[in-house]
């Protein structure tokens, strides 16, 4: 070939390249919305994996897809818990003390380390050094309790007690905080610093939106986890006895309480509250085969039940936009999935069956209209255009015979 056809090639060739690639970065303005111009941060083509630690809002405007609703928390995600995909995000990265919600890393951690038969009984010192004002369920020293109880004590009335007990039964308080640091950076959760299992407000200690849904994504991924989620209301002990006694869930999205609506279909996940981080909130929800997440830190409104009403418009708008949003980032992809064949956390010290996934996931996104495609859809144009100008310079040497070489 000579070298002006040569040249030729390689500049068909990036102009290709170049005009695939302003097709995916090209989209609707980002001015306007009910959030206006300076609250919506500007979505890059990298946002597909991960999200950018960016102010604002984040979301891509389409035909026939509203503006999420104007809320007051400083933070939230909705994500789909199947695909992974985020649909849109506020201050997703920043970082927050999430009290209670920070449960939810204690239960992936823990949770698959030991079978809910297992009774144990629970000792003075376990109980010892909780903090003043941390919610309990009311565990009663040297008495026995089945594993299941306690993370009853632990999804309904967010007990540290019952979180005391348990992180006992894993080696003690430090090592359980150290085994959720290691969880957390294996779920790619780098917006996170542990100090207190529990949540209760310790220095230093804080997470993000975008964390914890990376959390409840996985936690969801377990049949166990979902079953302590959903639970509305039981016996605590579940074999009841003279010291039994009833407990309800204190997420009032779930059970309707304190003039909150429950909300259809809702499976969990876990709320949060101390003075230091105000309310928190990661909800998950399922509709017509899709399962929602949407995460909310610190409404600021000062309205009765802000978090439960905020997550709902997050819901609510994450199911209508769902078909059609295009994503703004992705949940990281270490999440477990039963597709994958990752392990739900890490190993079990007992070995106790990996429990079955409690929900389909990417394929599940898939098949109800994920958007993942279309992120993906620009890639294979853009590589086929790559493919088309080096296989035309291949076909060309080839002729010419040359090689190709507290909390609550």
């Amino acid at each position: 070939m000579s070298r002006a056809r040569w040249s030729t090639v390689r500049a068909r060739t990036a102009a290709a390249v170049c005009a695939a690639s302003l097709l995916a970065v090209c989209g609707p303005a980002f001015a306007g919305g009910p959030h206006g111009a300076d609250d919506v941060a500007e979505v890059r083509p990298t946002a597909v994996h991960g999200l950018p630690d960016e102010p604002g809002v984040q979301f891509r405007p389409r035909p026939d897809v509203s503006w999420p609703p104007e809320i007051s928390a400083q933070s939230w995600v909705v994500a789909d818990a199947g695909s992974g995909t985020i649909l849109a995000a506020k201050d997703a990265h920043r970082r927050l003390p999430p009290a209670s919600t920070l449960k939810t890393l204690f239960a992936v951690t823990v949770l698959p380390k030991f079978s809910p038969e297992t009774v144990h009984t629970v000792s003075e010192a376990e109980l010892a050094g909780i903090e003043a004002g941390s919610a309990l369920v009311g565990i009663k020293e040297d008495t026995d309790y089945s594993v299941a109880d306690l993370w009853r004590g632990v999804f309904l009335n967010s007990g540290s007690d019952a979180v005391r007990a348990l992180a006992s039964m894993n080696g003690g308080w430090a090592e359980t905080v150290a085994d959720m640091r290691a969880t957390a950076e294996r779920l790619g959760a780098h917006d996170t610093q542990v100090e207190s299992a529990d949540g209760f407000d310790i220095e230093g200690q804080h997470s993000s939106a975008y964390d914890l849904s990376l959390f409840a994504r996985a936690g969801l991924a377990d049949r166990e986890f979902v079953g302590f989620a959903s639970t509305k209301t039981a016996q605590f002990p579940e074999d009841g006895g003279p010291l039994a006694f009833g407990i309800q869930n204190t997420n009032r999205l779930l059970v309707g309480s304190h003039g909150v609506a429950p909300y259809p279909g809702l499976i969990g996940v876990k709320n949060g509250y101390t003075s230091a981080a105000g309310n928190t909130l990661i909800a998950a929800a399922r509709r017509d085969g899709r399962t929602l997440l949407a995460t909310v830190m610190k409404p600021r409104s000062g309205a009765d039940n802000a978090v439960y009403e905020e997550a709902r418009a997050l819901l609510d708008w994450g199911f209508h936009a769902a078909p059609l949003a295009e994503p703004v980032g992705t949940l990281a992809a270490d999440a477990p999935t039963e597709e994958s064949g990752k392990p739900y956390a890490g190993a079990r010290r007992t070995g106790r069956r990996q429990p079955a996934a409690a929900l389909r996931t990417t394929a599940e996104a898939q098949d109800s209209g994920s958007n993942a495609p279309y992120v993906w859809g620009f890639a294979a144009v853009t590589a086929a255009l790559v493919g088309l100008g080096a296989g035309r310079w291949r076909r060309r040497r080839r002729k010419r015979g040359a090689a190709g070489g507290e909390s609550v």
